[in-house]
């Protein structure tokens, strides 16, 4: 079905001009893992469909690849997630240049250096957060990064009270993620308090150390697409320090339910066929009414989890429980959602993704 309010659901990738840390995984196996999986994006299911329709588009099965097992594991997981076809390209080509310029060096080939410094920018529950934990695998594995972890920061993690503490707080910021990723959410917010406001000298802290550091960490910042436009603008030292732009447009309703099924999955429930087509119908009139911006998958993540809530306040009224009671949602647990404790506000809070 086509809704003409559904954006493109390919991230477009343009070429050119609280304080959590999240380590990248060990060990990685180099075929895709088929247990559950934490997120919305992430099939638990073998053969499970991707953007295009098919169970496995094999982009990153090449020998050069499955050769490294840590580098499959994360590549693995990333070709399995719901949507994002450019950002799996570009992805795709980023690995390339690497083992590519690897094999020039050896030849005795000259070996430009990169800067990998990005800028997300997308309505919430996109994919950012994601891309950005598997991107720092996928460098860590290509030796790119020593470590490949990922430090979440936003506004409040940076900006101090009073002079010289903003650009101590942003320095420890950046040192806590050396050999991994910086990600900073919301990250126009550090230039919206004027021109006596704190946030520049967050600003000026960070372009100094991109270009003093530039092999060191990667600096991804990430938010809404016209307000990352009108904060790139505020110093002119930025815009060319980012080598990468992916722009995250929000999911189509045809993801949405396939990221629901997902939710419902990797949980041990099941949707009734009337309550999926419920959860659709409040998924498009969500769309229609927040539209921009739409949570995408936070949004759909509140849902199921309010639609498990009202399960299970229903099943123990009713007294059943059964195995068929205990892990079928029905119609009426997707509608108690709007009734209940859910809302506008499932459209607005919930972890980044």
């Amino acid at each position: 079905m086509a809704y003409p309010f559904a954006a493109d659901p390919r991230p477009t990738v343009l070429i050119g001009g609280r304080g959590r840390t999240f380590a990248p995984a060990q060990t990685h196996s180099p075929t895709p893992r088929q247990g559950p999986r934490r997120g919305p994006f992430v099939s638990a299911r073998a053969g499970a469909r991707n953007s295009e329709g098919s169970a496995h588009s094999g982009l990153f099965d090449l020998p050069e690849i499955q050769s490294r097992p840590d580098l499959y594991g994360a590549l693995a997981e990333l070709e399995r997630l719901i949507g994002l076809g450019e950002l799996k390209t570009f992805v795709f080509e980023l690995v390339a240049f690497v083992l590519v310029s690897e094999r020039r060096r050896q030849m005795g080939l000259r070996v430009q250096p990169q800067s990998y410094h990005m800028v997300f920018s997308g309505s919430p529950g996109t994919g950012k957060t994601t891309a950005a934990r598997l991107l720092g695998r996928v460098f860590a594995a290509l030796g790119l990064l020593p470590r490949g972890h990922v430090v979440e920061v936003e506004r409040a993690d940076l900006v101090g009270e009073y002079i010289g503490h903003t650009a101590q707080r942003t320095r420890d910021a950046i040192q806590r993620a050396m050999g991994g990723i910086l990600f900073i959410d919301e990250a126009y917010s550090l230039a919206r308090g004027g021109e006596r406001d704190f946030g520049r000298e967050a600003i000026d802290t960070l372009v100094k150390a991109m270009e003093d550091h530039r092999e060191r960490f990667l600096l991804i910042l990430a938010g809404y697409e016209r307000e990352m436009e009108e904060f790139l603008a505020t110093n002119p030292g930025l815009p060319s320090r980012f080598s990468f732009r992916l722009r995250f447009p929000d999911y189509t309703v045809e993801e949405l339910l396939a990221i629901a099924d997902l939710f419902v999955e990797e949980r041990d429930y099941r949707l009734a066929p009337g309550a999926r087509a419920a959860l659709e119908r409040l998924i498009v009139r969500e769309k229609r009414k927040f539209y921009p911006p739409f949570s995408n998958a936070r949004f759909v993540r509140n849902v199921v989890e309010g639609a498990i809530r009202a399960h299970a306040a229903r099943v123990l009224r009713e007294g059943r429980m059964g195995p068929q009671d205990l892990t079928l949602l029905t119609v009426r647990d997707v509608e108690a959602w709007e009734g209940g404790f859910g809302g506008e506000g499932a459209n607005e809070r919930g972890p980044r993704w």
